[in-house]
């Protein structure tokens, strides 16, 4: 059955063409397996909650009847400020206007939020531009730009808000620089969400072409409830189309963790057990009450525009599992940059166990993907990356790098994999940083540097051993098998492209003191040069001859010293440099290549003269790659059968194989 939603129909309609319902969760709150909810083109301000489920093959199904023109918004429209001095405007909203959730009593908090200065989940817009948080009145009366914004200067729009406790009335105090807000589309956050359903479970849901924005959501980390503007929680089977979604406060899309009773957050609340064990028992808690693949996960989020958001565009811990996130477009994330911590990125995954990210687009994020634990399967693959590490010279001072870091295209952290990154276009000045084991890298064309490695594995002491301790999985499934801190190395290069990117002496003077830093090395040389050191296995092998058992006494270090690393067909142009174990790399020191991106129609092309000197290189598969160290599990596709890297970032056939992503 189709139910047909319009903002414009008059009040008591029945779902039909002819007599539609006014709001979307009215036909929500019906519809069931196999029904369509056709929305046409209107502001519906509204928190969906979508009471049933669908099933595999007959899901429910929310679509636009006209491609993002029915939008979803968490926020409404106040034309009633008052002029209150210069350029400063006060609006009163009377509390019951927010029924039980009021943003702007409600703080951002969790755990591994790292901000000095609170704020409200709350937003102020004008035009569809969100306005800074001030603490103090005075500092609304008399702004001063906020350095470390991505869009500095926009930073003196802003406001503060205050209880009026005589009046029970929330006041809103906002400098709209000379406009008049209420000539223009002013509105504030006053819903949670977008398009959330309350209970868990509720499957097979698609919402396709929908703008969903303005939502006033909760930080999201991973030992929490992991709200959205948009998500499934704690379902199984979604699919996110087509859809735009913006402006959430925290996270654009959650795919993420259910509310764990005595274990939500605890870390924040509960001071005497590090967040890092907390976050352990979330996944033994969850596999306790049912996690599985039969239950959560499987979702699918496609060809969607997402942007504009605090934290992060799509965030998840235990439910994005054996996922896929295609096609989408995830760009200025975090730019406002009011919000720091541990959970901040364009994507930001924990347990991404065969989660699938390819042909993506992220740019202007202050981190493009962050793959956190347990990213065991996980392939990213064929996405574009530029853009993603403090972009803005004028965020080229220390200060600026704090909380966050200095970002980059990739970060896998803490993890065993196996965790395949192939076909990638990274050309961020830090493309990769790597605190794991059991990746490859394979086809890809690093336009930067990779950091980390050998760092970020213990947990922040300087007194007492703090090595972190993940999850380990049966190979495809969610089931725990073991625990184990990370060693590194147990990484592989095949057929990469590497080129040293002309650096800006900002990036180059915020990284040299930082070189010893215990999270970060802060390396900026391109190529693989970090792993010098490292054994190859044959060498790695040879620590083992001989022994059987516990062996001689002494020599159990060499179950804990770093793992091998493989090598093979990889180029480096323009001053990259490969490792030292590295036997067959094609060094190009004759050369000087370029690498640009064109924006032609909101297009993005390669352009670049990279074909002319690449070498052929061999053919790379399953079998090349072999079995991540820890988990024993092969780089394998999700179904386990064999990859073979016989096609490029476009699709195209390799008929002559060379480094790099795009066939030649």
């Amino acid at each position: 059955m189709i139910y047909h939603v319009d903002r414009n129909a008059a009040a008591n309609g029945d779902g039909s063409r002819e007599h539609p319902f006014r709001k979307i969760g009215e036909a929500a709150s019906i519809a069931s397996p196999g029904d369509e909810v056709l929305i046409h083109p209107g502001i519906y301000r509204e928190d969906v909650n979508p009471l049933n489920a669908g099933t595999e093959k007959k899901p429910i199904v929310y679509r636009s009847a006209e491609r993002r023109k029915a939008v979803i918004s968490g926020a409404d429209v106040f034309n009633t400020w008052e002029h209150y001095q210069g350029d400063v405007w006060l609006l009163k909203i009377p509390n019951s206007h927010f029924g039980s959730y009021n943003p702007y009593k409600t703080y951002v908090s969790g755990d591994w939020l790292n901000i000095t200065v609170p704020v409200h989940t709350g937003e102020v817009y004008i035009n569809d531009r969100s306005l800074y948080e001030r603490d103090s009145l005075e500092k609304v009366l008399s702004p001063a730009y906020y350095d470390q914004s991505w869009e500095r200067d926009f930073t003196l729009h802003c406001w503060y808000t205050c209880q009026s406790d005589e009046e029970d009335m929330t006041l809103i105090y906002a400098n709209f620089q000379g406009m008049d807000p209420n000539r223009e589309v002013t509105e504030i956050n006053v819903r949670p969400h977008c398009f959330w359903p309350v209970a868990e479970h509720v499957n097979h849901i698609t919402v396709s072409g929908l703008t969903l924005t303005k939502a006033a959501t909760q930080w999201a980390p991973p030992t929490a409830l992991q709200e959205g503007l948009i998500g499934p929680h704690w379902s199984r089977g979604w699919i996110i189309e087509d859809c735009e979604i913006s402006h959430s406060k925290c996270s654009g899309i959650s795919l993420g963790k259910y509310r764990q009773q005595g274990n939500d957050n605890k870390w924040l609340h509960y001071k005497y057990k590090d967040g890092a064990q907390t976050q352990r028992d979330c996944s033994l808690i969850a596999q306790a009450e049912g996690w599985n693949k039969a239950t959560i996960g499987s979702h699918v989020v496609r060809n969607c525009d997402i942007h504009d958001c605090g934290q992060t565009g799509i965030v998840g811990n235990l439910g994005s599992v054996f996922s896929i996130i295609e096609n989408n477009h995830i760009h200025h994330i975090n730019n406002k940059r009011n919000l720091a911590g541990a959970e901040i990125g364009g994507i930001k995954l924990h347990a991404a166990i065969d989660v699938i990210i390819r042909n993506n687009h992220f740019h202007d994020c202050t981190r493009g993907i962050w793959l956190d634990w347990q990213c065991q399967g996980t392939r990213v693959s064929s996405n574009l990356f530029h853009d993603n590490c403090l972009s803005r010279d004028h965020l080229l001072k220390s200060e600026c790098a704090e909380g966050l870091g200095l970002g980059e295209d990739l970060w896998i952290e803490i993890a065993h994999g196996p965790t395949l990154v192939d076909n990638n276009v990274m050309l961020s000045e830090r493309s990769v940083r790597l605190a794991a084991q059991g990746v490859a890298f394979v086809h890809n064309l690093f336009g930067g540097a990779i950091s980390g490695v050998g760092r970020g594995v213990n947990n922040g002491t300087t007194k007492y051993p703090s090595p972190r301790y993940t999850p380990i999985h049966k190979p495809h499934d969610t089931m725990i098998t073991s625990f184990m801190t990370v060693l590194h190395g147990d990484v592989r290069f095949y057929n990469n492209v590497f080129v040293q990117p002309k650096l800006r002496q900002g990036l180059i003077d915020i990284c040299e003191p930082m070189k010893d830093d215990e999270w970060d090395s802060f390396n900026l040389q391109a190529g693989t040069l970090v792993f010098n050191g490292y054994m190859t296995e044959e060498t790695w092998k040879s620590h083992f001859e001989g022994y059987c058992g516990e062996g001689a006494a002494g020599t159990r270090d060499r179950y804990y010293m770093p793992l091998p690393v493989w090598t093979g067909g990889n180029a480096y142009f323009n001053g990259a440099q490969p490792c030292d174990i590295e036997k067959d790399a094609f060094v190009d020191t004759e050369h000087e290549v370029s690498v640009s991106l064109r924006e032609e129609n909101g297009e993005y092309r390669l352009v670049t003269d990279l074909a002319a000197y690449l070498p052929e290189a061999s053919l790379i598969c399953s079998d090349t790659l072999g079995e991540a160290f820890e988990p024993e599990e092969r780089f394998e596709n999700p179904d386990g059968s064999d990859i073979v890297f016989d096609t490029d970032l476009y699709g195209k056939k390799r008929s002559r194989v060379t480094a790099g992503p795009v066939a030649c």
